[in-house]
């Protein structure tokens, strides 16, 4: 029985050798295929890389150029304010010293009226005074 199932599976064994000769063909056409596939993604991802590189060095000047601008224009407004600022400086210090002679002319004026008796006299409110001159 050996040798008629023997005879029997080499007589099939041609047309499954055939078959498998096929299979390994069209697996052969399709790794060629793939590899041709690979090679064209690689090359786009090269390209796509160049494209990207280029772009970011010329976005890369743009911003060098315009940071350039924006450094100038920042040193400009920040001289304005240096000089705004000084003036308001030198405006408030002006105030302040006519502030304080005016302290001082109304403090001796009173200081002239407290030691001469004009406030204690029932003309010169002294609380009423103060409160006349905001002090």
């Amino acid at each position: 029985m050996a040798t008629k199932e023997a005879v029997a599976q080499l007589a099939v064994l041609p047309e499954r050798v055939s078959v498998l000769e096929t299979q390994v063909g069209n697996i052969s056409e399709k790794l060629a295929d793939l590899k041709i596939d690979v090679k064209e993604m690689h090359d786009c991802l090269d390209r796509t890389g160049e494209k990207l590189d280029a772009k970011l060095c010329e976005m890369q000047d743009e911003y060098r150029a315009n940071s350039q601008k924006f450094f100038e224009h920042s040193d400009k407004l920040h001289a304005e304010d240096v000089a705004t600022h000084s003036k308001l400086a030198d405006r408030i210090g002006e105030l302040e010293k006519i502030k304080t002679k005016w302290q001082q002319y109304v403090m001796l004026l009173l200081a002239f009226a407290a030691g001469t008796g004009w406030l204690s006299g029932h003309s010169i409110n002294a609380p009423q005074l103060f409160k006349f001159l905001g002090l």
